[in-house]
């Protein structure tokens, strides 16, 4: 059987190797699995440049999970967090602060619009009561890339905190801790890294974490505690993703002969480029402007034809190789094709293709 390719921002498409990995069953309290996690960690600090002053805690689960982790444990119980909203992955930021009982703000914005680092700036003049923001650096469910560096600086100069949310940048979009401030990090496994979902890392300042003890109302979510078992014993608390942190290590072998972030910026740039062109020729309209839009996943207006429906559509799509994702939006209909993956522009072209053979197959005429 000929799975599909995922168009998808994670779980996405894997490479032979990284599936691999997964044919071995290991020991979690081995130690040869808990070198290869001592590893990962290793390697994924190096990423953003972080060694001086940086720890890398994973923890079971998707990124999300991993959020609620990095926002129960640096947050104080007694803290105010800011959270600039242009999109679901925000919104789903304010909402487990509310489930953890930490004060928020948010600073609405349009769904098209990137944080603007002058209201985020004007908001923590304003009150100095918020002791962190929490940004969402690419924002998953349309696409757009905030400034991250301008939004750290002002964060910084007004002497608080920043937490990011990096999910679907990290690996491809730069991020240098040397030059950029930040307590906390958020990715995961199965997104620009290229391994599988299962897996939640959190890379955070050292000072941050050693003085966040007693912050989490939760055991399994209170990253100084995993953190200082680890440390202790190498070993994970309780049972560890074993095939996902075989996959990861696969996968970031990957990367590293691939030439790293860069290179992996510029496939995916390439994907996009060719992705958006083929479907501008088909007709189709991005949701976003070619200058906020990020080379990880873009956001397509749905055909304004009496022919489309999106779940015959995916079907379609589907029968011919290729998994798209629906749109996120509340306001427009709009469906989503990723960038990200084991995949190259030759797939783009394949998939831009089975887009145009399923709309032709459903009738649809008017694509923008």
């Amino acid at each position: 059987m000929t799975h599909p390719i995922l168009l998808t921002p994670g779980p996405l498409t894997t490479s032979t190797e990284t599936k691999t990995a997964m044919l071995s069953d290991w020991g979690s309290w081995d130690g040869a699995f808990n070198a290869i996690t001592a590893s990962v960690c290793r390697d994924l600090i190096a990423i953003l440049h972080a060694e001086a002053d940086h720890v890398c805690i994973p923890l079971q689960g998707s990124g999300t999970f991993a959020v609620e982790a990095a926002l129960g444990t640096l947050v104080a119980r007694n803290g105010k967090v800011l959270v600039p909203d242009n999109g679901a992955y925000a919104r789903r930021i304010f909402r487990i602060l509310k489930y953890l009982g930490r004060q928020s703000v948010v600073l609405p914005h349009d769904e098209r619009e990137v944080a603007d680092v002058e209201r985020i700036d004007a908001a923590l003049a304003a009150d100095p009561d918020i002791t962190h923001v929490a940004q969402v650096h690419c924002e998953t469910g349309t696409g757009i890339l905030n400034p991250l560096p301008a939004i750290a600086a002002a964060v910084a100069n007004r002497g608080r905190r920043l937490i990011i949310d990096a999910m679907s940048s990290f690996g491809a979009i730069d991020i240098d801790a040397r030059s950029l401030a930040f307590d906390g990090l958020i990715t995961a496994s199965g997104k620009c890294l290229e391994g599988v979902p299962g897996m939640g890392m959190v890379i955070a300042r050292r000072a941050t974490l050693e003085s966040s003890a007693d912050n989490s109302a939760s055991l399994v979510m209170d990253l100084v505690d995993q953190w200082q078992y680890m440390q202790k014993s190498g070993q994970w608390r309780f049972t560890p993703p074993t095939h996902v942190v075989a996959a990861l290590r696969a996968a970031l072998d990957q990367f590293l002969v691939e030439g790293g972030q860069p290179a992996r910026l510029a496939r995916y740039t390439e994907n996009c480029h060719v992705l958006i062109e083929g479907m501008r020729a088909l007709g189709f309209k991005t949701f976003l402007p070619s200058a906020l839009q990020a080379p990880i996943i873009v956001t397509f207006y749905s055909p304004p034809d009496p022919s489309y429906e999106f779940a015959q559509f995916y079907r379609l799509v589907k029968e011919r190789g290729f998994i798209l994702y629906p749109g996120k939006l509340t306001t427009v209909d709009t469906f989503r094709v990723g960038c990200i993956g084991a995949i190259g522009p030759d797939i783009l072209r394949q998939a831009v293709d089975a887009i145009a053979d399923a709309l032709r197959q459903m009738g649809v005429r008017r694509y923008g």
